[in-house]
């Protein structure tokens, strides 16, 4: 991928996010796409990780519950704008990250993704029995962010559903843009060493635990905003933010789309949340018919559907 590139996916993504509201029926498709953003924002934290670095990890929705979480009582408790409570959950997040990251990252295969499974639960459970400060498993309410009252006041008219949508478009499009300059750094590049080879990689003087520190936090930043957003734009938050399935939900996106790809991970954060939606006319079937594509996506496609059908528009280009 040429630098140059960087700015033609940009650019892509950033006009099919303009053109899409055109299709929209109704309202709803606002919130429908806002929750694909949101998801895309966690799913890409997951290709700096796995795609750049190779580290797996099974329990990435426990930093997306912290970043939501913080948004619900950060405002409550400490009387800060939920707008500054999201950079404090991806702050805590962060340092978190690099607290459990030092020991859990000098472990390899199933053991780091059986370690990072059990922070994950970790914090699912806590979330769910503090029942006095989380609400416990009935969830709890979170403040407005207050920003579309303000837009309001200066003539800019927006729904709830419109404005959560070009929010959260806004902070995707931040977020590829770094996740791909960092594609094109020499940190990156430090990375994607490590997922060819660590062996390799720490001979030619890479420190490796220094860079898959530094993407296990990024990637622990990432799921904590898109936590924060989603909280912000439901307005009500429970625990299933961080439990297990919501970890698998955001691996299986990654893979999907192509965890290599930050555009093909986006690719796979739209179609398994639009599929859900399609496949209601399916009823008791809409799992089975969901499992099956995956399926046949990675016998057919294995490296992702993105990477795997530019592969073979090149091969046959050739």
């Amino acid at each position: 991928m040429s630098a140059n590139s960087k700015w033609v996916q940009l650019a892509v993504l950033a006009g099919i996010m303009l053109v899409l509201p055109v299709f929209f029926p109704s309202g709803y498709y606002y919130r429908v796409g806002a929750l694909v953003y949101v998801n895309a924002l966690s799913v890409i934290g997951l290709v700096i990780l796995i795609g750049y670095a190779g580290q797996i990890s099974l329990g990435h929705a426990g930093f997306a519950g912290i970043g939501a979480y913080a948004c619900a009582l950060a405002p409550v408790h400490l009387g800060i704008h939920p707008a500054l409570a999201v950079l404090l959950g991806a702050v805590i997040s962060g340092v978190l990250a690099i607290l459990i990251g030092r020991p859990i990252l000098r472990l390899k295969g199933y053991y780091l993704a059986v370690a990072t499974l059990g922070f994950g639960i970790l914090v699912s459970m806590v979330l769910s029995n503090e029942r006095g400060l989380t609400g416990g498993p009935d969830g709890m309410a979170v403040p407005d962010l207050g920003l579309r009252q303000v837009l309001r006041g200066m003539g800019l008219k927006l729904s709830g559903g419109e404005f959560w949508y070009i929010a959260n478009a806004l902070v995707l499009l931040v977020a590829i843009w770094i996740a791909l300059n960092l594609f094109h750094s020499a940190t990156g590049r430090a990375m994607r060493a490590l997922h060819g080879s660590e062996t390799a990689a720490r001979t030619v003087g890479i420190d490796v635990a220094r860079y898959k520190l530094q993407a296990f936090v990024i990637s622990a930043v990432y799921a904590s905003v898109a936590g924060s957003l989603l909280a912000l734009q439901n307005g009500f938050i429970t625990p299933d933010v961080a439990g297990f399935m919501h970890s698998v939900e955001m691996v299986t996106m990654a893979v999907l789309g192509g965890v290599g790809s930050v555009l093909g991970a986006t690719l796979g954060a739209a179609i398994l949340t639009l599929l859900p939606q399609v496949l209601t006319v399916l009823a008791d079937y809409e799992q089975l018919v969901l499992g099956l594509i995956m399926i046949l996506v990675m016998i057919f496609l294995p490296l992702g559907l993105l990477p795997s059908i530019a592969a073979r528009i090149r091969w046959r280009g050739v």
